[in-house]
């Protein structure tokens, strides 16, 4: 099992950002769009690195053109000497819609498009082959000599989609090399659900589980005793009250039979009480979503959550952890297998 490092900082602290990320020994270091461009940090922490890999953890898919990904990707790829992995997701309709002001339409259908197109580009530069790829959403028929990036000694990028609902999962499924499962999720929901929606995409697709790597952030909370875990805990519960308020998140919590939770959740925050919204998450709630025990016991509540089912795990990088703790958590779980 993989351990990486979630980040998210602009460009004036990207460098040492990811210099301190290689040098803690993560796997691989994901920086999130969220306030800032996930792209452009990765293009300094390419040159500050020689060893991790760098990822977009998640860049938003539909606010972009795919030949604007493609040429962004490519060059972050060659830039790291073979280290950039593409993580994309399709944010949901209001942010693509409103904030991007970019159309939406059929998000797993556009997704399951959007990567053919990726992988249409890359091999027209790859090979030389005309680009001709024309789809329902997108178009992409002309590439001149000018614009051609040529062939690349480190091929292409890989590609992990992000998702939670069915279809999308089941798209990842179907054409990903990696899926990136969201926080707001459940081992149970993972299990029962995610899981086997990727397998149906897997199945569509003729691959088998080892074809795709899994991912997944994870929330923790560690303490000695209850009230340093209960300092540390408001939060984490404000962050599980966010994405509980979103009703494309809203099965996760239906799984669990919390569906008027998130009803609630999503009334508070159209009212803009962001400060209640975190006391809605009960502490049964809390350890559903959560990791809760001391630092020592960490490594063994995440292989007893996910060592069945995941290949890689992700825990941010600025984390209250000691440098001999996370070595001892890396080592133990790079040394573990997923049967």
């Amino acid at each position: 099992m993989k351990v990486d490092a979630i980040v998210q900082c602009d460009l004036s602290d990207a460098a040492d950002v990811a210099r301190r990320a290689q040098d803690r020994g993560f796997d691989r270091m994901l920086h999130a769009e969220v306030a800032h461009d996930p792209f452009l940090p990765l293009a300094l922490a390419a040159a500050a690195t020689d060893r991790i890999s760098l990822g977009t953890g998640i860049a938003v898919a539909f606010a972009r053109s795919p030949m604007t990904v493609a040429v962004s990707a490519a060059d972050l790829h060659r830039q790291s000497r073979g280290r950039f992995v593409l993580g994309l997701g399709s944010q949901i309709r209001p942010h693509v819609t409103r904030r991007f002001a970019m159309p939406w339409s059929r998000p797993a259908a556009r997704m399951r498009e959007y990567v053919g197109a990726l992988r249409a580009i890359w091999t027209s530069w790859q090979d030389g082959s005309p680009l001709r790829f024309d789809g329902e959403f997108y178009q992409h028929t002309l590439m001149t000599p000018m614009f051609s990036h040529g062939p690349s000694e480190y091929g292409d990028p890989s590609i992990f989609l992000a998702g939670v609902g069915p279809e999308m999962t089941a798209v990842a499924g179907e054409v990903a090399d990696g899926f990136l499962a969201h926080g707001f999720t459940t081992p149970s929901y993972l299990r029962e659900v995610t899981l086997a929606n990727l397998g149906r995409g897997l199945d569509r697709a003729g691959r088998d589980r080892s074809a795709i790597e899994v991912s997944i952030p994870l929330f923790s909370l560690l303490g000695h005793d209850d009230a340093e875990i209960a300092a540390r805990a408001s939060g984490v519960r404000h962050t599980l009250a966010f994405y509980g308020s979103t009703p494309a998140y809203r099965p996760v919590l239906e799984h669990h039979g919390w569906g008027e939770l998130g009803v609630e959740l999503t009334r508070l925050s159209k009212l803009g009480e962001w400060a209640k919204m975190g006391d809605a998450i009960d502490d049964e709630v809390l350890r559903e979503f959560t990791i809760i025990c001391a630092p020592e016991e960490f490594t063994g509540e995440v292989l007893r959550r996910y060592g069945d089912v995941v290949d890689r795990v992700q825990i941010g990088l600025a984390e209250s952890r000691s440098d001999t703790v996370l070595a001892g958590t890396m080592a133990a779980l790079r040394a573990h297998r997923r049967p």
